[in-house]
């Protein structure tokens, strides 16, 4: 069984960056497409950004595309999210979720088969 386990969300204000991971123990972390969502108060789980096994492709919502950015080192199991100019707007819970079966980049959440816990993020005006 995968487990996946996020950290680095925390307070900052509006412009400010933030640096989340999300470690992997169990399964075979090199070949899982990877992503990160996120879910604010209210509001259903949105996808946020996508990551190829090999790190070789990424895909981005809209909203955040040029100020997030997400990697992975597979010889430590683990994805990042590289969070520029957040803005009050990007305040919500973030999770990190794998994908076994696929190595399209999907951004619909009933594609992916494992899922962490979540990290708050919060981003003060």
């Amino acid at each position: 069984q995968v487990q996946l386990v996020e950290s680095g969300g925390g307070l900052v204000q509006a412009g400010g960056s933030l640096r989340l991971s999300c470690a992997a123990s169990g399964g075979t972390f090199s070949s899982y497409t990877m992503g990160w969502f996120r879910q604010a108060p209210g509001k259903e789980r949105e996808f946020a950004a996508a990551l190829a096994w090999n790190g070789g492709c990424t895909y981005y919502a809209g909203s955040v595309k040029g100020r997030f950015t997400i990697s992975r080192d597979n010889a430590k199991k683990t994805v990042y999210l590289q969070m520029n100019s957040l803005k009050p707007e990007d305040t919500a819970v973030y999770y990190c979720a794998a994908d076994k079966h696929n190595i399209i980049l999907h951004t619909r959440l009933g594609e992916y088969d494992y899922w962490g816990q979540g990290t708050q993020v919060t981003v003060s005006s």
